[in-house]
């Protein structure tokens, strides 16, 4: 049976029109005729999540690994905006969550009445559609309503996916579920012309007159196409800088890379094409910030222009994976065995240098181990120095919350991911990430399969690097939220099998029962490290990469591609 409520049945019957299959339900009274609904529907899986802002990042962290959209319903008032930092996160990564609120009637908002805040267009900076809906009272209204919610539940799957957001206003009384079947609701489909080839000609044009192209993939969802994508480029000749946030086929950590070629402004490119989202990379956007001549293109499927690197000439709209396929340069090798030869540098370096104990140390061990083991690992980082450190190790795919950058939702989004998969999801999170998120294992959806590496140097260790900040009392206390905190007693509260290491030694001895075992609860690993120990470790690697010899190997090289560009012209 079903709600007697038509916009809420409508909402319903189009969820599955549109091939909607997954639901995250938070409880409240003035959306329960909506959870209901969702409940009652059998095409539907729900799961159920208190606290919104978690609920959030459990559907975000679903719908990345599934690559569908995936519904979050909340109730009136404050729990709508409490969905707003997932909501913002899907926005940068472009992934499609239909975000449905109840909200009371229309007359009552700013009246003083309980949980009447302006909902619609609270969340607008972060949404492609806001739909704002009523109960129909006449057969235009009905039209209005199927219509609206049609065009919210397209627009979420348009292009390269975003959230939207749908607010129903909900009369009394609520619980009446009465309706034995939901009614047949018109459909709406899109289609989507291109005109690929052609944008693909413009483009090829500008690489051609190139002498120093470069491809740069910033953050994209995960697709085993990439590492084929990166290969073809390589094979042109031209220069792919990745992360692991895009692709698998990085031949050595951008970071390190950079720090050697930023020695000479002879590795600048003149050609810059860039697709993709938000770089981890600081260095790598301020060394192509030095490429002011450079002629700068981005392709993204919305059109979107991002000048990024402050050079930006042109944009594409277009696919970016069917773009870079098509692109063929072939024109001058040395420019790609020059930074072959730094790629070789830079991978011999992090294959050689050992740090002392500290979160480098371990993240090291951990992806040592998790190559040795068969398939494709879901590997999550936290933002802020576990994700920097991550970038340096890891050789395959990496999922991070890097559309904002923010610390909330990590664990609940790699919570969320284990929904979507039977293999082990692996989240390696900070301590402040993690007590900051500590409400995603409070839940009835916790799998065996998510395994968590806590990272606990007890504060934001990166805020110690900063010089100038060590000048202010409030450092420790109020930036870097210095604490004692353990998880240990979370973990008990919540089921969750807990371990701990202090050492080397422990996190050696401790990391494949994170890995390999296999239990019915969650797993997590707290390694308790120092802050001062945790920089210096990372802060030595940089310092020891420094080669005195690229300047010479990109200048014999730019001789070659000098010459070998007179006798192309003559």
């Amino acid at each position: 049976m079903y709600s007697n409520q038509e916009h809420i049945n409508c909402l319903t019957s189009l969820l599955v029109a549109h091939q909607v299959k997954y639901a995250v339900l938070c409880p409240g009274s003035r959306n329960a005729p909506i959870v209901h609904n969702l409940n009652a529907c059998p095409i539907l899986h729900c799961y159920s999540v208190t606290d919104e802002r978690s609920a959030g990042f459990y559907a975000l962290g679903l719908s990345l690994m599934i690559h569908e959209p995936v519904a979050i319903c909340v109730t009136s008032g404050t729990a709508l905006l409490n969905v707003l930092p997932a909501i913002a996160e899907a926005w940068h990564q472009h992934v499609p969550l239909i975000l449905i609120s109840a909200d009371r009637p229309a007359a009552w908002i700013g009246q003083q009445d309980g949980q009447t805040l302006q909902q619609h267009g609270s969340l607008s900076h972060f949404v492609r559609c806001v739909v704002d809906i009523s109960t129909p009272h006449t057969a235009e209204d009905s039209w209005f309503c199927n219509r609206r919610l049609n065009e919210a539940l397209i627009k979420a799957q348009q292009g390269s996916g975003a959230p939207v957001h749908i607010n129903l206003h909900i009369d009394e009384p609520l619980y009446d579920f009465s309706v034995s079947e939901l009614s047949e609701e018109r459909s709406i489909s899109l289609c989507t012309p291109t005109l690929q080839s052609a944008i693909c000609q413009s483009l090829q044009a500008e690489l051609h007159r190139a002498l120093r192209p470069v491809v740069v993939m910033g953050q994209l969802a995960f697709s085993a196409d990439w590492d084929a994508v990166v290969a073809h480029l390589q094979s042109q000749g031209i220069v792919v800088l990745c992360e692991p946030l895009s692709s698998s086929a990085i031949e050595a950590p951008i970071d390190a890379l950079i720090a050697l070629a930023e020695t000479t402004d002879i590795a600048l490119p003149d050609f810059i094409l860039y697709v993709g989202g938000t770089l981890v990379s600081k260095q790598l956007k301020a060394f192509l910030r030095r490429a002011v001549n450079a002629s700068c293109w981005v392709v993204n499927e919305e059109g979107d222009i991002y000048d990024t690197f402050q050079n930006l000439r042109g944009v594409v709209q277009a696919t970016p994976c069917a773009i870079l396929k098509a692109l063929v340069w072939g024109r001058d090798v040395t420019w790609r065995q020059s930074w072959q030869a730094l790629n070789v540098r830079a991978k011999n370096h992090v294959n050689s240098f050992s740090p002392h104990y500290s979160s480098m140390q371990v993240i090291r061990y951990f992806e040592q181990l998790l190559s040795e083991l068969p398939g494709v690992p879901v590997v999550h980082y936290g933002n802020s120095m576990a994700v920097r450190i991550g970038c340096l190790y890891a050789r395959h795919f990496i999922y991070c919350n890097r559309g904002v950058n923010g610390i909330e939702g990590s664990l609940s989004t790699a919570a969320g991911q284990s929904l979507g998969t039977e293999e082990n999801v692996f989240c390696i999170i900070g301590d402040l990430s993690f007590f900051y998120d500590q409400n995603a294992l409070w839940n009835q959806n916790l799998r065996g399969n998510l395994r968590i590496l806590l990272l606990n140097n007890g504060g934001g260790a990166i805020f110690s690097k900063f010089e100038g900040l060590r000048q202010s009392e409030a450092r420790e206390k109020f930036v870097m939220g210095v604490h004692q905190t353990s998880a240990k007693g979370i973990c008990m509260a919540c089921h969750v099998d807990y371990y701990a290491a202090t050492s080397s030694a422990d996190s050696l001895a401790m990391l494949p029962i994170l890995l390999t075992q296999k239990r019915e609860r969650p797993v997590l690993l707290e390694v308790f490290t120092k802050a001062e120990d945790d920089m210096r470790a990372y802060e030595s690697f940089f310092q020891t990469l420094v080669s005195a010899d690229v300047k010479e190997i990109f200048n014999k090289d730019g001789e070659t591609r000098m010459e070998a560009d007179r006798r192309l012209q003559l």
